[in-house]
């Protein structure tokens, strides 16, 4: 799912933000309003966004060298990271002044109607390009709910785009209804007002993303199921007396780095103990074909507890 998928769902997301960050660009300009400004700017953000992890997923397929033995797989993390950091930075921080300074200058938006039209095709845009991240990320969540789902997901392209644009379809919702109250009560304050709450949605998603990456970028295990069926592979080789440890990490969305530490049974031969673990090494990765480096060591229980455990010993 992290290549295909993710790229479609990035694409969706360029041409919907590209199609109507001009437009908003242009009604704001136009019309004074602060709120439309700051949708304008969230926009060009979401588009820059987008740019960045397209750049991620290329740089993360570069194959393993010298200087990184493991691939590039975690680039798109560091990158992803990087939009979290964008989205707070110029989104939340550019609509947060923007609307500071409106409050206290307020200046009367001129003809509104024309906000409302382009908040409305904004909607439709954002709409489909939602529709298409959230298809691609049900695929993957299965029975899970979807904070779950998000939570134990390995790949921040479809989770960030998904939350970047359920952010705008909550902003948009929030720039139409304070555009309308500055109108209706000639308050033109509220517009400044909705564009700091817009900032702050941002910053709200920023900080979301922010610490899912976080978690990816330190290392995270694979999922328990994948763990569950290692073991279970594990358990059905004769040879092997006791599991000492399995040791998952994403190196990327699709790539598991394996480690497994082994007991196995006294009296086999070394060539015996060598057919085993290629055994192992192949019924794992058919079965788990995200499991792209996998190393096995042969220790005994009480060698493995008390080199790990040195106090206990």
């Amino acid at each position: 799912m992290a290549s295909s998928s993710s790229k479609k769902v990035i694409f969706a997301a360029l041409a919907g933000n590209s199609l109507i960050s001009i437009t908003k660009f242009v009604a704001a300009f136009y019309t004074n309003s602060s709120a439309m400004l700051s949708e304008a700017i969230h926009s060009v953000v979401d588009t820059g966004n987008q740019g960045l992890l397209l750049y991620g997923l290329k740089c993360s397929k570069r194959p393993a060298d010298k200087k990184h033995p493991f691939g590039y797989g975690m680039e798109l993390y560091f990158w992803s990271f990087v939009v979290a950091i964008l989205i707070f930075g110029l989104g939340a921080g550019i609509s947060i002044y923007e609307g500071i300074h409106k409050i206290a200058e307020p200046i009367p938006i001129i003809d509104p109607h024309i906000n409302y039209i382009v908040l409305g095709l904004a909607v439709v845009f954002e709409s489909i390009a939602c529709s298409v991240a959230l298809k691609e990320f049900n695929k993957s969540k299965g029975s899970m709910g979807v904070f779950k789902a998000i939570r134990v997901s390995k790949d921040p392209a479809v989770f960030t785009v998904l939350f970047e644009d359920f952010a705008a379809l909550v902003g948009l919702i929030v720039a139409g209804v304070t555009l309308y109250c500055a109108e209706h009560f000639h308050m033109p304050v509220l517009d400044g007002v909705g564009s700091v709450l817009i900032g702050l949605i941002l910053a709200t998603t920023a900080a979301l993303l922010a610490f899912e990456c976080k978690g990816l970028l330190m290392g995270e295990a694979a999922d328990e199921r994948v763990v569950y069926g290692i073991k279970q592979i594990l358990k059905g080789e004769s040879n092997v007396l006791h599991i000492n440890e399995v040791l998952t990490m994403h190196m990327g969305p699709a790539d598991i780095l394996l480690n497994i530490s082994l007991d196995f049974v006294d009296g086999i031969s070394s060539p015996e103990v060598e057919k085993t673990i290629s055994r192992m090494e192949s019924n794992i990765k058919n079965q788990y074909p995200e499991i792209k480096r996998l190393f096995i060591e042969a220790q005994s229980f009480w060698g493995h507890r008390k080199s790990t455990h040195p106090d206990s010993a």
